[in-house]
């Protein structure tokens, strides 16, 4: 919990928010020197968790940057920042900026951004594939090598499927299933 300026508590979420740029035809080099920068700069303000670029599908021209920060707070003191203020200067003559999608701090994180989204996809969408993504996992491991930590503490053999499953979520099933359901996740994109 986070105490705000009048006193009152407040839950620290890590929020995310997904930057989009679309760039000059020809300055995509020039574009990528910028990212590598503004990333660099980034990465020393306080509470930022990090960033991942994707680059254009096709020959759409559009940059996403999906940056993670530990809380509101600190993402609203990145954004207001005169180092940022800084690289955003030296970005024009590259490309201009989309709007920045609304930041997310639940489930709308792990799904794969298409070009042209106009908002996340409904909670209960979300939902639905993520039990579709956990699901074959959580049968596996129930079937296949819980056996094998039944000797182990409670709190032990507990941890071992979240600490195995979370990252294969995150890095390759969600991004796989966003992609492969993108057109019903995002019914109104055109990608």
């Amino acid at each position: 919990m986070a105490e705000t300026s009048d006193g009152a508590l407040q839950a620290r979420e890590a929020v995310t928010v997904v930057f989009t740029w679309q760039v000059t035809p020809g300055k995509e080099a020039e574009f990528e020197q910028w990212a590598h920068g503004i990333e660099q700069a980034a990465a020393a303000s306080p509470g930022q968790r990090g960033v991942t670029w994707l680059r254009p599908e096709e020959d759409s021209g559009r940059y996403h940057a999906v940056v993670r920060f530990a809380d509101t707070a600190s993402l609203q003191q990145w954004m207001a920042s005169p180092e940022r203020a800084l690289w955003e200067e030296r970005v024009k003559g590259l490309g201009r900026s989309v709007s920045p999608q609304p930041a997310t701090t639940g489930l709308e994180a792990w799904f794969d951004v298409p070009h042209l989204v106009t908002k996340p996809p409904a909670r209960w969408k979300m939902s639905l594939v993520t039990i579709v993504g956990v699901y074959p996992f959580a049968l596996l491991y129930d079937g296949v090598f819980a056996e094998f930590f039944l000797a182990w503490p409670l709190p032990a053999r507990t941890a071992v499927f979240p600490v195995f499953l979370a990252p294969l979520l995150t890095y390759a099933v969600m991004p796989w299933l966003s992609r492969l359901l993108r057109r019903w996740l995002y019914p109104e994109s055109r990608g």
